[in-house]
């Protein structure tokens, strides 16, 4: 069967439609280009390229067709940054809404300072990477061309720990974040930690020069705090808490925040994590910082009260889903700041729409709930000002932004 791929949707497949219009699956393809093969399901598995797009490049991985990790290798940059500028225009359309979108910001390659690998046990040794396309097996990545390489030259030692820990039924979920002082590691899904196992991974984490190592929710090494700066704070999250995948990405949505908050002299940051957004501010602003986990919070108000001179920083341990922040409480800032989970932040939304506050720099890391809570700041008479992609999951489908949104 022949086909002709119309675009590509949100999961990086190209979608064509046969002769009944019925819409087909097609991985690793790209809009305009002429396929053929056997379709099976509505998805065609094998396709062989007949004609080919002008922005087809060759994938620089040597792992690319057998690891799930980068779905739009194949895509040149520029196509890449203007499709998922295009995945948030459609998102707004969709609810309504129109706003000018700023130039894609990219991260560079082998930039990825948080991972999570997969490890499984062999029956001699074991392996450790990503999962293949819709698969859970798990893929060896030598020579990974997004992570960072000080997160790639921990692999060795990832191999160890499952050899150590890992279960020949279950896979170990190591997840890696590059810090000021090194690698921190937070391993879930291995063996009990008893004492001996404690005692081998120990040992582990201190030959292979881990800042800090912590086995299914356990502590095991912490060899050097794993600290994170934000602006003039140093902070330590706790194991296996959120950070932005890249520097580059954290800079970019920083710069866009600063510019949407502008002079505000009382911001709030909803969803705050460990203080990616509320410590900068502290340089020039009072923030009140509301997060859901504790753990959090409190590693950003140690950050706070070892930082010189960063204006009062409030902190406030609270479930924004259940228990937003009201409007008497919002209209006490100047500014908010949001950036919820993938799953966004209706019920504050609405509380902001019914509030007075003058601007509000959103963060999210999915145009379309991003989208829907739009419309409802919209409906309550914000203006939405402008939009910032952000790419810091780079060749992959994953899509980040920052917008400004103001009263008129």
């Amino acid at each position: 069967m022949h086909l002709t791929i119309d675009r590509l949707g949100h999961q990086g497949d190209g979608i064509a439609h046969d002769a009944d219009g019925v819409a087909v699956f097609v991985p690793m393809m790209l809009p305009g280009e002429v396929v053929e093969g056997e379709v099976a399901n509505g998805r065609m598995a094998a396709p062989k390229i007949v004609t080919p797009s002008p922005d087809r490049v060759k994938a620089p991985c040597r792992h690319y067709r057998a690891c799930g990790g980068c779905m739009l290798m194949h895509a040149s940059d520029a196509f890449v940054a203007d499709w998922k500028a295009e995945v948030i225009r459609l998102a707004l359309s969709a609810q309504g809404l129109d706003a000018p979108l700023r130039p894609t910001a990219t991260s560079p390659a082998r930039s990825r300072r948080r991972a999570t690998l997969s490890g499984r046990r062999l029956k001699s040794g074991a392996l450790v990477g990503l999962h293949a396309r819709a698969s859970d097996t798990v893929v060896e990545i030598t020579d990974c061309q997004l992570l960072h390489p000080a997160l790639m030259a921990t692999l060795p030692a990832l191999q160890e720990a499952v050899v150590l820990g890992g279960s020949r039924k279950g896979e170990v979920a190591f997840t890696l974040t590059l810090t000021k002082s090194g690698v921190d590691v937070a391993a879930e899904g291995g063996k009990p930690l008893d004492s001996s196992l404690f005692q081998a991974l120990a040992t582990l984490a201190g030959a292979a020069d881990l800042a800090r190592l912590s086995w299914n929710g356990e502590p095991v090494a912490t060899r050097r705090p794993p600290a994170q700066r934000f602006g003039e704070a140093l902070v330590v999250p706790p194991p296996g808490a959120f950070l932005q995948a890249t520097a580059e990405g954290e800079a970019a949505l920083l710069s866009a925040v600063r510019a949407a908050v502008g002079g505000a002299s009382r911001i709030a940051d909803l969803f705050c994590g460990c203080g990616t957004f509320a410590l900068p501010l502290a340089e020039g602003a009072e923030v009140h910082a509301a997060e859901g986990e504790a753990a959090m919070i409190a590693a950003l108000d140690h950050g706070w009260r070892h930082a010189p001179g960063l204006r009062r920083v409030t902190t406030e341990t609270r479930d924004l889903f259940r228990r937003p922040l009201m409007p008497d409480e919002l209209n006490r800032f100047d500014a908010v700041v949001i950036d919820p989970p993938r799953a966004g932040c209706e019920a504050q939304a609405r509380e902001l729409a019914a509030s007075k506050v003058p601007v509000i720099a959103a963060v999210s890391c999915n145009p379309v709930t991003f989208a829907r809570d739009a419309r409802i700041l919209s409906e309550g008479g914000y203006r939405l000002g402008w939009v910032l992609p952000v790419d810091q999951f780079r060749w992959s489908p994953h899509v980040e932004l920052a917008a400004r949104f103001s009263r008129d």
